[in-house]
């Protein structure tokens, strides 16, 4: 039986090709994925985000790389940058259109090696100057206002510089800074308060455990305890282990005195470059009476469960 098995395998395979010529093929293809796979660690992109590394320009090729974005949010980052990148954004959803779309940059805090312009037929406008952005700053423009165009700034050693920012595409008119975002201090109508409810980011019933007040960047943070989650986005309120119970953050403006206190609210509010911000927060009892008002005239822009 052995001696069978014996025969029927026969005598050893070769393993690698004998002929020089295939032997250097090999070697090229072995070559030029090492290179590929060199050149995409420098680099990536999906349709919201891009990062690349000015160390891979091909500045003998071109000077100025195209980037294209179809995203309502995201972020840029270009490490070590040279040459120059025009950044062409696009909205993901019919629901923004073009005609009316406002597009707000957000400078990262560290971010500086380049001037950031709008461009337009072969014109720029400055928009951002290097290193010249205070750290809670918004740019925004219209859609129509053109592209982005990121100029690396002359400098002797790029070895610490990395230009970047976060992006948002909006219908909303134009803001310069975060606390635009957040509502006037003043308690919201009935309509308003409905309206957040079927439109916001985030709508919580909870009650105030906490609140943080920084004078420097003129805004409060407020500890929340949940006590029935109805959406969220990006996660703003996560579960708890410890106490079994759903809590996060808001921010609002520090003029506004919010203090702790007794009672559930309904917190609304919107996200913004990852922040959460307060919208409308009317004592709970108070919500269940203007939805129930607008649900029996048959005025109620969207259901919730209000048990």
């Amino acid at each position: 039986m052995v001696g069978a098995a014996l025969a029927v395998r026969g005598p050893a395979r070769q393993l690698w090709p004998s002929s020089p010529l295939l032997l250097l093929l090999l070697f090229l293809l072995l070559l030029l994925l090492l290179l590929c796979t060199g050149a995409s660690a420098q680099y990536s992109s999906n349709m919201c985000n891009w990062k690349g590394s000015g160390l891979t320009h091909e500045a003998h090729k071109k000077d100025v790389e195209q980037v294209y974005l179809r995203c309502s949010e995201g972020s840029v980052e270009w490490m070590y940058p040279t040459g120059a990148l025009i950044i062409n954004l696009q909205p993901n959803t019919v629901s923004l259109s073009n005609k009316h779309l406002t597009i707000c940059i957000k400078p990262f805090k560290d971010s500086m090696g380049a001037n950031i312009y709008l461009e337009k037929n072969g014109e720029l406008k400055l928009l951002v100057g290097d290193g010249e952005h205070s750290p809670r700053k918004v740019y925004c423009f219209r859609f129509d206002q053109g592209a982005l165009f990121v100029e690396a700034t002359p400098q002797q050693d790029i070895s610490r510089k990395i230009t970047g920012f976060q992006y948002e595409l909006t219908n909303k008119r134009e803001v310069s800074d975060l606390h635009t975002v957040s509502v006037p201090c003043r308690p919201c109508s009935d309509t308003e308060v409905l309206l957040a409810v079927c439109t916001s980011d985030f709508v919580v019933r909870g009650s105030i455990q906490n609140v943080t007040n920084e004078p420097e960047q003129q805004e409060s943070i407020i500890d929340i305890r949940v006590s029935k989650l109805y959406r969220q986005k990006n996660r703003v309120f996560q579960l708890m282990e410890s106490s079994e119970s759903w809590q996060g953050q808001i921010k609002t403006l520090l003029e506004c005195g919010v203090k702790p206190g007794n009672g559930d609210f309904l917190f609304t509010g919107r996200m913004y470059f990852g922040e959460a911000r307060l919208s409308c927060a009317p004592r709970f009892k108070d919500f269940l009476r203007m939805y129930k008002d607008a649900e029996n005239n048959g005025l109620n822009p969207c259901e919730i469960g209000t048990a």
